[in-house]
């Protein structure tokens, strides 16, 4: 376990928190579901309809976390971060498909937590942790219209690299973007 204090925001006050940053135990892929629906609903919904965004339940969500949590636990790592003894992020990191590199698979954080510094916080020690997968550099996919979370990524030193792809967000093709970070 790991603790980060830092100021963040909280509406419009600057205030002072602490983020409990652990690994993930077998009970909590279902809540990181639930997290990981309200977080894409809430990031993505200026681009993709929130019908589609929708579609796919929270429960749903943490059913899918819980099975493929069971299968990766070995080859891949999820943080979760807390705040007050509440779930307020996550990430999870893996070998990549892409030759030499580790990747950054989800980086979510509660829609409540946003700006506060939760999801900096996940990034720090993602970096930190990301070299002992292997590799030279990290890679992560962003949606293409979500511009806040390219800014996020770029403000902590990721960069295109001229990559894309379409992948599928509830059935919907979606263009996205390779990031890297060198390690």
């Amino acid at each position: 376990m790991w603790t980060t204090s830092f100021a963040g925001r909280r509406g419009t006050s600057l205030v002072r928190m602490s983020v409990l940053l652990r690994p993930a135990g077998e009970a909590d892929p279902v809540q990181v579901g639930v997290l990981h629906q309200r977080s894409r609903v809430a990031a993505y919904s200026g681009f993709i309809s929130r019908e589609v965004l929708e579609a796919r339940s929270a429960e749903s969500f943490g059913e899918w976390w819980a099975e493929r949590w069971r299968w990766e636990r070995e080859t891949h790592r999820m943080t979760l971060a807390e705040v007050d003894g509440e779930l307020a992020g996550f990430t999870y990191l893996g070998p990549s498909e892409t030759p030499g590199a580790a990747e950054l698979y989800a980086i979510h954080v509660d829609p409540d937590h946003v700006g506060t510094g939760v999801g900096r916080a996940l990034m720090i020690h993602a970096l930190k942790e990301l070299p002992s997968l292997g590799g030279d550099r990290a890679v992560l996919w962003v949606l293409t219209e979500n511009h806040q979370a390219r800014r996020f990524y770029e403000r902590g030193g990721w960069h295109p690299d001229g990559a894309t792809r379409t992948e599928p967000v509830n059935d919907v093709p979606v263009p996205q973007l390779r990031y890297s970070h060198p390690l």
